[in-house]
């Protein structure tokens, strides 16, 4: 899918590398293209804009970019880049400005070949061939659900982060079920790891089953490791009903912000994409269950197949030269 024609570079010859890049909390993908065609893709560590808040951050974002340089470096120079940016909204101009200048940085180029946004709207662009598409419910680390209007402009729903929601994502999924654990050990130590396959699971992904682990990993560690956690709870959903309930919950949890959007601005197409809705079944399953009895079979909903991981950065990349 493409682009569309108003979110498409104009700094560089066509004959130029483009490079794309969809970056999220758990990975950034990348791809490279010229006039028109794919050269490379590949992945690096997941980066976001909430990384420039403090030095710490910025250190390990200029790490991730340095790696992207190093991938990068065997295709020679970038005439241009297209860059969707997680943790980074369009409203956030200073927040765009100084990500542009890290990415020009680490890549040797210059802030105006630069073409930075957020990347719930390069999902957008990739999900939709037109203006007037449909809406994106998109559950990766986080979750959102996006609407880019005729006149360009872009409509959210969710997208508010683990503090406030990012409800059916697989952060969610993974605070969720560390909460549940943790309540269990709270009301008789030791339980949790006798009667859960899903505390098993979750003990084993991070190393350890005592308390001060789990602290770090999930206040000292990175958005996008917390959401790995959601892997070892779907691989226990056979053996588990409570993580096999909890991924039902996270389909419901999409299923409203697909509801919001189509209460907002009609009936329209919904497509759905992200890693998170990979994990199990049990989540598109909830959420057409949902929808369904929310909207009604006349309200023409329609559940497409799951977009490729890098679509995005591809459409990114063909639209950069």
């Amino acid at each position: 899918m493409n682009v569309a024609p108003a979110q498409l570079s104009k700094t560089a010859p066509p004959t130029s590398l483009g490079l794309g890049i969809d970056a999220g909390g758990t990975q950034t993908r990348w791809a490279l293209a010229r006039a028109g065609k794919v050269l490379a893709q590949g992945e690096v560590a997941g980066l976001s804009g909430l990384q420039m808040a403090d030095e710490g951050g910025r250190a390990e974002l200029r790490c991730t970019l340095a790696a992207l340089a190093a991938a990068l470096q065997p295709y020679g120079p970038i005439g241009a880049i297209h860059a969707g940016i997680t943790g980074l909204p369009d409203s956030d101009l200073q927040g765009i400005a100084e990500m542009k200048c890290l990415l020009a940085q680490s890549l040797a180029m210059t802030p105006q070949a630069i073409h930075c946004r957020s990347d719930i709207r390069l999902a957008w662009h990739a999900a939709f061939s037109n203006k007037a598409g449909g809406y994106l419910i998109y559950a990766g680390t986080g979750s959102v659900a996006a609407f880019v209007d005729s006149e360009d402009r872009l409509h959210r729903a969710g997208g508010r982060g683990l503090l406030l929601g990012d409800e059916g994502s697989g952060g969610w999924i993974a605070a969720q079920a560390l909460a549940q654990v943790w309540r269990m050990e709270d009301a008789a130590p030791g339980s949790a790891m006798a009667e859960s396959a899903m505390a098993r699971a979750l003990f084993a992904a991070m190393g350890s089953s005592d308390w001060t682990s789990t602290r770090a990993y999930v206040y000292k560690g990175s958005r996008g490791q917390l959401g790995q956690l959601a892997l070892a709870v779907a691989a226990s959903a056979q053996e588990d009903p409570r993580a096999a309930a909890l991924l039902r919950r996270a389909g419901q949890e999409l299923a409203r912000l697909a509801e919001a959007m189509v209460q907002r601005f009609g009936p329209r197409p919904i497509v759905l994409a992200g890693r998170a809705l990979t994990l199990s079944p049990l989540i598109e399953h909830s959420l057409r269950q949902h929808l369904n009895k929310a909207l009604g079979p006349a309200a023409d909903i329609q559940l497409q197949q799951l977009q490729p991981q890098r679509q995005a950065a591809l459409a990114a990349a063909l639209a950069a030269p």
